[in-house]
């Protein structure tokens, strides 16, 4: 013998039904906090101001960096193997 049931409920009224605690506010304000931190540190992801950053240290600085991509550049293109350490 086999009986089917459906039972037609809301996942809120089944929660309740259950007994099982109500995590939604919880949800909600962990949810507003990681948004209000990725909106804080996009800005850090951005280009331009990654760019200037580097550049803003010193004139040294800059140098570093065109070396630095030079050296990319060139390992790419096969010139250049990298460095052993």
């Amino acid at each position: 013998m086999k009986i089917h049931v459906d039972i037609d409920v809301s996942p809120e009224e089944a929660r309740r039904f259950l007994g099982l605690p109500d995590l939604e506010p919880m949800q909600q304000a962990i949810l507003k906090d990681v948004q209000e931190r990725l909106q804080k540190n996009i800005a850090r992801v951005d280009p331009e101001a990654l760019l200037k950053s580097w550049f803003s240290l010193a004139p040294q600085g800059m140098e570093q960096v065109q070396k630095m991509f030079g050296g990319l550049a060139s390992m790419a293109s096969g010139r250049r193997k990298p460095a052993k350490d």
